[in-house]
């Protein structure tokens, strides 16, 4: 009998995953990771909830279950690249590295010491194996597809990974956990960052990133109001930051977040859709092919944010292995610091973060 981990995190996929590969004949181990240290007002740890469900999801399966610590790792690997990318005024994703780093990092190594022969996750995403290689799919469930997040693993990471959920649409995955009786059936979906959960991001942001108010201006350099610290916005923004209907100004048109200048501590808005939200290319850090890389000029499918329909394009790659990506349609607020992905077909070629 074959001996799967599965990375628990105490939320209906990952339940879903253990019970559907126990049915499948698996010896099944559940993993919870802790890599995130810290306590709310009550002075609880904010993972116990979590773990508490994973407890009372594998007491109802009848697996055995472990608690690992990865915070250290998470912090020197994942967190410390997240608040460096906000300083620099960039728009981060840390669910990338901390696949990348924790997930299939030192999570899948610690799997293999416990004498696993594979490991699984409920990411909504496939694999094929083909020639000894491993390609990463998209999931058949679209709306869900998480390859964007996966984008900077390595075909080696993947090898030996399980994803149960690959041809399931969540709401079968909600009927399953009913099935099943598990304790997570109902629970909702996280929506905060990788491990941190949802909180006030800025109150949060501030603990690690001195902030301080700066102007915000149109683009003509008129001064129409002031902004917590350039850090929290992202372009392309159109809520947030205050600045409302002005007397004699068009005040049904949304306010857009343009560009930023983090060293004068500028935000420069505008009134309205303007072309200078849009890009019809981008480029990026080094590219990450996941298996087999592609030739420059080679046309893909692309997407510059999770869940954003994928949109057609060619990517050209100079000699530092760089990407510019020239998409058929102009695309809204590309946002330096997110991850440009890349596919053929249902493949997932790989990703480059956004210069």
């Amino acid at each position: 009998m074959k001996t799967v981990v599965v990375g628990m995190s105490g939320g209906v996929d990952s339940s879903v995953a253990a019970a559907l590969l126990k049915e499948q004949g698996y010896n099944v181990v559940g993993m919870f990771m802790h890599n995130w240290k810290e306590t709310n007002d009550n002075g609880c740890c904010t993972a116990e909830e979590d773990f508490s469900d994973v407890r009372r999801v594998c007491d109802r399966l009848d697996i055995p279950y472990y608690s690992v610590d990865f915070s250290d790792e998470y912090w020197n690997d994942v967190f410390l690249h997240f608040v460096d990318e906000y300083k620099k005024g960039r728009t981060p994703n840390p669910d990338v590295l901390c696949n990348s780093k924790i997930k299939f990092g030192v999570f899948r190594d610690r799997a293999m010491q416990l004498g696993a022969d594979f490991i699984a996750t409920g990411h909504y995403c496939g694999i094929r194996h083909e020639n000894g290689k491993a390609y990463l799919l998209r999931s058949a469930d679209e709306n869900k597809d998480q390859t964007y997040f996966l984008n900077q693993v390595s075909s080696e990471q993947i090898d030996n990974v399980l994803f149960p959920l690959s041809d399931i649409p969540k709401p079968e995955v909600r009927r399953l956990a009913e099935k099943y009786g598990l304790a997570t059936a109902k629970k909702k979906d996280s929506t905060g960052v990788c491990f941190i959960g949802e909180r006030n991001f800025r109150a949060f942001l501030a603990g690690y990133i001195p902030m301080k108010e700066g102007e915000i201006r149109t683009l003509d350099n008129k001064v129409i109001g002031t902004h917590k610290g350039v850090y929290y916005y992202t372009v392309g923004q159109h809520k947030g930051f205050g600045v409302g209907g002005m007397k004699g100004e068009n005040n049904v048109a949304p306010w857009y977040i343009v560009k930023k200048d983090v060293e004068k501590n500028i935000l420069y808005v505008h009134q309205g859709e303007i072309p200078e939200l849009y890009s019809d290319r981008l480029t990026t850090e080094k590219f990450h092919f996941i298996t087999d890389p592609v030739p420059s000029g080679t046309r893909v499918l692309a997407r510059i944010r999770h869940r954003q329909p994928l949109q057609e394009a060619t990517v050209y790659f100079d000699e530092a292995g760089q990407a510019e990506v020239v998409f058929d349609e102009k695309q809204r607020a590309v946002c330096p610091g997110q991850y440009c992905v890349l596919y053929l077909d249902r493949v997932c070629l790989g990703g480059g973060c956004i210069e």
